[in-house]
């Protein structure tokens, strides 16, 4: 018997590599999935610029981020190390201040008087995006591309207005995934968590956004979809060195603590010396 409805994913055209340089811009959903992968040891940043929603503003956080961090990013030009980037899209909805015709990424707690919002259509998505790869792309070809869309709902927009602008989102994904050659792809998160997790003890207690176990859920499915077999065997050797790490004695200043620590981090070095 199914008790489930099981998202089906396409097989990756890459895999991610221990050595790989991760990017995530996006919603906060972006920074719950980056998070997992900074725990797990891998080299990530994520959101150097804060949270961002919309396409227009990861477009500009893609833009400041080669200005600000592209010494750490690699070129592709030997090394064995890729770069792969993650967009985790939130809405189309923007933010225009009135004075400059600006949008802005943050409106920094100043009157809503001062801003005018509007929607982005599904072109006008699909053209910052675009952009946002071309930038990558000019730092390094080769690089590999997930789009993602967030799976929490704007209750402010109406429910109706939410889906909408997730529509959107998703409408202009598709029309980039479908126009390559492979480095851009389409993960399902935005999927999963209206079908598989069809439930709202899948839900944090507002009701919207997702749960810390939801949230584990689908960096499991995105870890399935998209790591190598290195990958999968640095995080299955981090795993248990993490959960030492986490450990909380009840006497922390005791000989027998003082020798498990010592121990722990050795085996941490050993780790870094390894993956690193």
């Amino acid at each position: 018997m199914e008790l489930q409805t099981k998202v089906n994913i396409p097989k990756s055209s890459f895999k991610i590599n221990p050595t790989d340089k991760l990017l995530f811009v996006g919603s906060c959903f972006a920074e719950n999935i980056g998070r997992r992968f900074v725990d797990n040891q891998f080299d990530a940043i994520v959101n150097p610029y804060g949270t961002m929603y919309n396409p227009a503003s990861v477009y500009h956080s893609v833009k400041r981020a080669l200005e600000g961090v592209s010494g750490s990013l690699p070129t592709g030009e030997g090394g064995g190390r890729g770069l792969v980037a993650i967009f985790t899209l939130g809405t189309n909805h923007i933010y225009i201040l009135k004075e400059t015709g600006e949008i802005v990424d943050n409106c920094m707690k100043r009157p809503q008087r001062l801003f005018r919002e509007e929607q982005l259509s599904v072109d006008e998505c699909a053209d910052y995006l675009s952009k946002a790869v071309g930038l990558l792309k000019e730092r390094n070809p080769e690089v590999k591309v997930v789009f993602t869309v967030s799976p929490i709902r704007y209750a402010k927009y109406g429910f109706h207005g939410s889906q909408l602008s997730k529509a959107t989102l998703l409408l202009a994904v598709d029309k980039l995934v479908s126009a390559s050659s492979g480095e851009l792809c389409y993960f399902p998160a935005y999927e999963i968590m209206n079908d598989e997790l069809r439930d709202y003890r899948f839900y944090q207690p507002d009701m919207l956004h997702p749960s810390e176990q939801a949230v584990d859920y689908i960096y499991e499915r995105f870890a399935e979809t998209y790591f190598s077999e290195e990958a999968n065997a640095m995080v299955a050797e981090w795993d248990p060195i993490k959960a030492a790490l986490a450990h909380r004695p009840f006497n922390p200043d005791s000989e027998e603590h003082k020798a498990f620590l010592a121990k722990v981090t050795a085996k941490k070095e050993a780790f870094l010396a390894k993956w690193k």
